[in-house]
């Protein structure tokens, strides 16, 4: 596949950037290279490969979700927050709704 300078000023038009003649005749051999990039990479072997989102493995690495009972650190004083709220339900702050 090959890219004319036709299909540059078409793209370039189409993502809005101005480009005068002389930067449209410099990305035609940008655009094509790229493109003869991913048809080399089509060419890769993947077959038994798993796909992956990182060449390492990674795990998110979570803490316990714990309610802190100490008053000093602000934790076990829901009913202090509470007190403040216009509703409260279900140990919670009450919303109106709003979708329909």
């Amino acid at each position: 596949m090959s890219v004319t300078r036709e299909d540059v000023a078409k793209i370039a038009k189409l993502a809005r950037i101005a480009m005068d003649e002389q930067e449209l005749d410099r990305m035609v051999p940008e655009f094509n290279n790229i493109l003869a990039w991913v048809e080399q990479l089509g060419e890769v072997d993947t077959a038994g490969v798993e796909p992956m989102t990182a060449v390492i493995p990674q795990a998110l690495r979570l803490r316990d979700d714990v309610i802190d009972a100490d008053p000093q650190t602000g934790g076990g004083r829901q009913d202090d927050v509470l007190a403040n709220a216009p509703v409260a339900e279900h140990g919670f702050y009450g919303v109106p709704k709003v979708i329909e």
